[in-house]
């Protein structure tokens, strides 16, 4: 059974169609790739699998749970699914540590000497366990960015949903956070990225969701649909991002 599985999604906000029957399927240890232009549906995708936004139509279900159930335990569900936004959403005025460990207290009930064993584990894991008594405006973007994947990875889920987390960053910064994230891929963890990132969706992801208009318009491993792309739409955005 599929870890993360869409079918026939619908969204609008207003009278805009935003997600137009969307069917998706995500196994555990998987790496899906979600690539379209701005107000292709992307992100707004990411954000109905985590609960973020409801669906009008459709089903979405996270490890055998029915997100869209009413009456669905929607904290228990951000336990399960993670995500990171473009935007670290740190807090400013907590250390790194406090930052990863939060959560973990609060929604975990951990003591603080679990929690910081874990986030000294989670930083280990994307390279900043000296960072640990830092604070968010003493790193660069990248470094942000790479503790913001650390306090997802801290809660455990089962998957980490990743949205343009490389889009403000500059080329040096956005390779050391893709670097993070290809040593994630190789621990086996189940994720899905909204990126524009053609080389890395073609050499890290094992699927490729081109999206267009709302709906998924062409899906498939990577080296297949990013090379040989089958329709116009998807040859023009990738000309484009190539450009």
């Amino acid at each position: 059974m599929a870890l993360i599985r869409i079918e026939n999604a619908w969204k609008s906000f207003g009278k805009v169609p935003v997600l137009q029957g969307v069917s998706l399927e995500v196994g555990e240890g998987e790496i899906v790739a979600i690539l379209g232009r701005s107000g292709s549906g992307k992100s707004t995708l990411l954000r109905c699998i985590n609960g973020l936004e409801k669906i009008d139509t459709g089903n979405i279900w996270v490890d055998g749970t029915l997100v869209n159930a009413a009456g669905a335990d929607v904290r228990k569900l951000r336990e399960k699914v993670g995500i990171v936004f473009q935007s670290y959403n740190l807090f400013p005025h907590l250390s790194v540590e406090r930052n990863i460990t939060l959560a973990p207290t609060v929604v975990k009930r951990m003591t603080r000497e679990e929690a910081r064993a874990i986030a000294s584990d989670v930083l280990r894991r994307v390279g900043l366990e000296d960072k640990i008594g830092a604070y968010p405006d003493q790193l660069s973007g990248g470094q942000q960015q790479r503790v913001a994947i650390a306090r997802s990875l801290a809660m455990s889920p089962k998957a980490i949903l990743f949205d343009e987390i490389t889009s403000a960053l500059d080329p040096e910064l956005t390779g050391e956070v893709l670097r993070t994230l290809a040593e994630l891929a190789r621990q086996g963890w189940t994720m899905v990225l909204v990126t524009h990132e053609i080389g890395f969706a073609r050499n890290v992801a094992h699927r490729a969701v081109f999206m267009h208009d709302g709906k998924a318009w062409e899906e498939g491993p990577p080296k297949q649909v990013l090379v040989k792309p089958e329709t116009k739409e998807l040859r023009n955005f990738i000309a484009s991002v190539l450009d």
